[in-house]
């Protein structure tokens, strides 16, 4: 899971981003190890009964948000070697008619979204706004959701079939939503590597940030599931407790809202 790819990102988007050099250097890497690059839709696909088989060493390269560097500097990259990558977009952080503002960097215009479509690149959904969907109402999630969805069927001439949840943070209610939008998968963080077991809407990925050195990228792809928990264990401890803090606040505003309710029935 990558993000912005930039020489000088804002200081907002710095901690998750990678520099030009950085993304080139462990995209030469996974081609020197024998990995082949799959769009989110083509795992998705592979994992249905009846799907095509994998290849040998499956990887997906996708990038959250629309960040303007990902046409600028990973697209070369990425032809270079002739892999494939899914984008997701948020619709109303993107350059042109639909800005709602709230960008933390330079993003794609839709020009550029196109022509990353036109290269082979899936373009999934990442909400119109980017909000915390597992916080939102059932209108404002629906909304959210269905708007994205909209746009980028509008823009490119065919719906997206793939989602990833911003922030990572998802839940059951927010899952069914998603899949009643009619995305086929969606993908979560979890600093894991995806399994069939977590279904299609709730696949891992593992985060790539400005601080990953090649040494930790190489052990990334070559240390099996074992190590991979190892090495994200501080992540993946502070994303369970964060969960429960997440579903706390939920159940509060619901509380809240209830008994807001009640009142003015009252």
């Amino acid at each position: 899971m990558y993000h912005a790819v930039g020489q000088e990102p804002s200081d907002a988007a710095y901690g998750l981003s990678v520099s030009p050099s950085a993304f080139a250097e462990q995209t030469r890497l996974l081609a020197e190890r024998g990995f082949t690059a799959l769009t989110t839709g083509q795992l998705g696909d592979a994992w249905r009964p009846g799907g095509p088989p994998l290849p040998r060493r499956p990887v997906l390269i996708t990038f959250d948000d629309g960040y303007e560097g990902v046409h600028r500097h990973a697209l070369p990259v990425l032809a270079e070697h002739g892999f494939v990558s899914t984008v997701f977009v948020s619709t109303g952080w993107l350059r042109g008619p639909y800005d709602e503002g709230g960008a933390l960097d330079t993003m794609l215009d839709w020009s550029q979204v196109r022509e990353l479509a036109a290269a082979g690149m899936e373009i999934g959904g990442h909400t119109h706004t980017h909000p915390q969907l597992d916080q939102l109402d059932d209108a404002l999630l629906w909304y959210e959701t269905v708007r994205c969805r909209d746009l980028i069927a509008r823009e490119l001439g065919v719906r997206p079939t793939s989602f990833a949840y911003p922030y990572g943070y998802s839940s059951r209610r927010v899952r069914h939503a998603v899949r009643a939008a009619g995305f086929a998968q969606s993908l979560a963080v979890g600093n894991a590597l995806a399994r069939p077991r977590q279904g299609p809407y709730a696949l891992e990925r593992l985060t790539v940030r400005r601080s990953t050195s090649i040494a930790e990228f190489g052990r990334m792809l070559d240390s099996g599931p074992l190590g991979v928990a190892r090495a994200f264990a501080k992540d993946r401890a502070l994303t369970k407790g964060y969960a429960v803090v997440r579903r706390t606040r939920r159940a509060y505003t619901l509380l809240t809202e209830s008994g807001r309710a009640s009142g003015t029935a009252d």
